[in-house]
C-alpha cells in the first residue's frame, strides 16, 4: 500500500467505496510524492487512523457512515498537524459550507482526474487550500444572497415599535397571546391587536414566521 519514498507526502484515505479507495491508493502511491499510510471506511476510523499515523494529509469522504464532516471536524480539532480534504461526490451548497466551517482545507469532487488530484493535494500540502472553482463562485453566490437576506429582515425588524419589539421578542421564546399580554400588563385583544401589525410590518403570514426573523435579527445583535 505504501509507497517506497519515504519524503513523500503522508495521506490517510478514508472513504467507504473499497473500489473507488483501491484506485485513488493506486494512483498517489505511484506517483511517488505521496505515501498513503492508512485507509478506513468510517468517521471513527479517519480519527483514529489520523491519531495513530499523523499524517500530513486526511482525505475524507462526505457521504460515510458517521459522516465524513464529523470526521473533519473532530481531526481539525485534535490533529491541527493534519490537512483535510473532503473528497466526495456532493456539490451541495450546505457540504461545502459546512466542511469549511469544520476546517477542512479542501473540497474536492470524485470526477477529478489522477493529475489535478495530485496538484490540489500539493498545494494544499504547502499550506494553501482549494475549493473547485464552480463550487466556490455559486458558495459566494448563495452567502451574499444569505447576507441581502439578513439585511432586509433587520430594516424590517427596525421597522416596529418599542411595544412591538417587547411582544415580538416574547412571541419569539414561544409565549402565546395570553402569556405576553399577561408579561406586559396588556389586554389580550391588544395583543392581538399589535400582532397583526407585526406581521403586516414583517410581510409574513403568521407568528412562526415572525418569530423566526426576529430570532435571527435579534440573535445576531446577541
Amino acid at each position: 500500500m505504501q509507497g517506497d519514498d519515504e519524503t513523500a507526502v503522508s495521506i490517510v484515505l478514508v472513504d467507504d467505496h473499497p473500489l473507488y479507495r483501491d484506485g485513488v491508493v493506486r494512483t498517489l502511491n505511484e506517483s511517488r510524492r505521496f505515501r498513503v499510510v492508512a485507509e478506513g471506511g468510517t468517521a471513527d476510523e479517519a480519527v483514529e487512523l489520523v491519531r495513530a499515523h499523523r499524517p500530513a494529509l486526511a482525505l475524507v469522504d462526505i457521504s460515510m457512515p458517521g459522516s465524513g464532516i464529523t470526521a473533519a471536524r473532530r481531526i481539525c480539532a485534535g490533529f491541527p498537524g493534519t490537512a483535510v480534504v473532503m473528497l466526495t461526490a456532493s456539490e451541495a451548497d450546505d457540504d461545502v459550507m459546512e466542511a469549511l466551517k469544520a476546517g477542512a482545507r479542501g473540497y474536492v469532487l470524485k470526477g477529478v482526474g489522477g493529475a489535478e488530484l495530485m496538484r490540489i493535494l500539493d498545494e494544499v500540502a504547502s499550506g494553501g487550500s482549494y475549493v473547485q472553482p464552480a463550487l466556490a463562485a455559486r458558495l459566494l453566490t448563495a452567502m451574499r444572497s444569505r447576507e441581502r437576506e439578513e439585511a432586509g429582515a433587520a430594516e424590517l425588524v427596525g421597522e416596529l415599535t418599542k411595544r412591538e419589539e417587547d411582544i415580538l421578542k416574547l412571541v419569539a421564546q414561544g409565549k402565546s397571546n395570553k402569556e405576553v399580554a399577561r408579561d406586559l400588563d396588556l389586554q389580550e385583544k391588544t395583543v392581538k391587536h399589535y400582532m397583526t401589525n407585526i406581521l403586516q410590518k414583517l410581510q409574513v403570514r403568521n407568528r412562526t414566521e415572525a418569530a423566526l426573523i426576529a430570532r435571527e435579527v435579534w440573535g445576531k445583535r446577541d
